[in-house]
Order: structure tokens, then sequence, then C-alpha cells
């Protein structure tokens, strides 16, 4: 678990960024204050290792902060200006948050310390991750708990960067994954990666023009690696 320290002069950002941490998984809070002073002692005891901290305070400024630590504990900036980034990866802060902070962009930030902590120490708890327990379903990890989905309702899977959306006939669900462990999990009969953004499911398959297949309302792109093999399967069920 990373223990999380929150430092930021306006209640309701510290509102907002408790409620983010509590969704998490692998972080856990320690505190919140509006105060830099009480912020800056509970670094120093070693009591935290990752602060959230905003950069205009009244007794001392996020960049003041910074220097003072001297890189005790990872730090992440939360802020509505953008000017002070620069200043902030100089001094080595993990990620620059924009406020108002969207929680995939928490997420994300997150896990930058989560991946940093298991490069540089011993192995660390996976991210989110798809577990198949059987050939029917398989659980996902979103923001907030753990999801069942039947492999039946399944239409398509998108990647984007750091995270997939499974999308069903009723609703898009986003969990923090990877394309090839997605596709790892999948039974192969069923699904077939046709894209590097996209898995797909063979059975909702409703027509197929030259590089285009059409799920539903959605058209989604054959990409040149995976031509030969999607069109070899889609032959092997061809019947005409």
């Amino acid at each position: 678990m990373i223990r999380c320290l929150v430092v930021d002069d306006e209640p309701l950002a510290l509102d907002i960024l408790e409620d983010y941490i509590k969704k998490v998984p692998f972080l856990t809070l320690v505190k919140t204050t509006t105060s830099a002073i009480e912020g800056l002692s509970l670094v120093q005891s070693g009591a935290v290792d990752l602060v959230f901290l905003d950069v205009q305070m009244p007794e001392l400024t996020g960049i003041q902060f910074l220097k003072i630590i001297n890189g005790k504990c990872d730090v992440i900036l939360t802020t509505a200006y953008s000017q002070y980034a620069l200043d902030g990866y100089e001094l080595d802060v993990v990620d620059y948050l924009l406020k108002p902070i969207a929680f995939d962009r928490f997420y994300k930030a997150a896990q930058k310390v989560l991946q940093n902590k298991g490069n540089n120490h011993s192995p660390v708890p996976e991210s989110p991750v798809v577990q198949q327990n059987n050939h029917d379903f398989i659980f996902v990890k979103t923001e907030h708990k753990i999801q069942k989905i039947y492999l039946d309702d399944i239409l398509y899977i998108e990647g984007l960067k750091d995270y997939i959306s499974i999308f069903t006939g009723t609703e898009r669900i986003i969990t923090l994954q990877n394309m090839k462990k997605m596709e790892e999990s999948l039974p192969p009969k069923s699904f077939i990666r046709v894209h590097k953004s996209y898995i797909i499911s063979l059975g909702k398959i409703e027509s197929i023009e030259r590089s285009r297949i059409q799920i539903g309302d959605k058209t989604i792109p054959i990409g040149d690696t995976y031509r030969d093999y999607f069109f070899k399967q889609i032959e092997d069920k061809n019947i005409g």
C-alpha cells in the first residue's frame, strides 16, 4: 500500500482527492490537511510515501515544500495553474495534475508511483487485472469495484493507452489494463484481435466490408498486422 498525504488550502480539493484515494486499491490515506507546515512535519517523520501537493498555499508554496523535503517521498502536484509544471518536473515530481482533476487522470498518476516503486524496490501488487474464472465470464477491476462481465455480452474491446474499454450491449466498462493481457484472458475461439486497439467478439460481427467490421453502430478497422489471421478465421466459418 502507498501511504498518501493530501496538502491543499482548499477544503473542496481535499474532499475530492480523499474520495479518489479511497477508490484506488493500492492507495491508503494517512491525512488531509490545509496546513503545509503540518504536511511537512508528516513527510519528515517518514509517515507518508506520496504527497498530493497544491502549489499556491499561504504558509509555503508547493515549490518551497518540494525543495525542503528534497526527494524524501514521491510528490504529485495538484494545481489550477499550468505555469508551475516546469518547476515541478525540475524538482522531480512524479506527475502534474491540473484542476479540476478527472478520476482517470488521477488514477494514471497514481499508477506511475506504483510502477516506480515496483521498478526500484521489491515486486508490488499488480494493477487492476482481468481474471478469468471459467469460459462464461470474467472479472475486471474498475475504479471502485470488481465487476463480473459475461463473455456473451461483450461486443468489442477498445484499448486507450493504459486503459481498456469493454463495450457490451448496455454499457462501457473502463479498467486499467493492457490489450495483450486482455487478449490472453479471452477464449480465442470467440474473440479475436483485429487491430492494435481492438479485440472483437466474432459472434457479434454483423458485416465485413473491405477493411472494416460492423458491430452494432460501431465501425472497427482491421489492422494490416492482423488482417491475414482474421480473414483465415472468417474463411473457416464461411459456408458460402
